[in-house]
């Protein structure tokens, strides 16, 4: 595949999407802690340390949606929103993939994850994957549920009382699937 990958959003703005460089990764992590205390999809409690978010994040291929350069305002390219994308499983079973994705909360529904996604199942094809799995997605989700399912995945499980959301509130979690080709 040839990055990066542009378009236009429904606001009218031009984003790229690439692989995420270096000087990229501190931002994201900032964005990943942000979503992470906020306590309603991801299941980490405390903000991760630079190394703990490599670990996590940066362990396989890991992608970044930013502003596009044909933007004139002269400003830096701004990270709008992250994911990554690794085995789910080792070995024999490394050839279902494993995604996350973050998008700047003021940000959100406007696109952003929509091309992520679809762009991440292409992504994935070309890498060898032959199906993608989301292991925990919060029933209480529902703007990742309802993108996901318009993208061809189906909910195969249900894990009751999974997550504790920062409001204490105790939530089901859905095991989602998609084959990929």
């Amino acid at each position: 595949m040839n990055f990066p990958l542009i378009k236009g959003l429904k606001n009218g703005l031009l984003v790229e999407l690439d692989y995420m460089h270096p000087q990229e990764q501190e931002v994201v992590r900032a964005l990943l802690n942000d979503v992470i205390v906020e306590g309603k999809t991801y299941p980490q409690k405390q903000p991760l340390s630079p190394a703990e978010f490599s670990a996590y994040w940066l362990s396989k291929d890991a992608f970044v949606v930013k502003t596009s350069v044909e933007n004139t305002t002269h400003k830096p390219k701004e990270i709008l929103g992250a994911f990554y994308l690794k085995p789910n499983f080792p070995g024999r079973c490394s050839h279902i993939c494993n995604a996350g994705f973050i998008v700047q909360p003021r940000l959100r529904g406007q696109g952003i994850g929509r091309f992520m996604g679809e762009a991440m199942l292409l992504i994935a094809a070309n890498l060898g994957y032959e199906a993608v799995m989301f292991n925990l997605v919060f029933e209480t989700n529902i703007p990742s549920i309802t993108l996901w399912q318009s993208l061809g995945f189906k909910i195969i499980g249900r894990i009751p009382g999974a997550a504790k959301l920062r409001d204490e509130q105790v939530v089901d979690a859905l095991i989602m699937y998609r084959a990929l080709g």
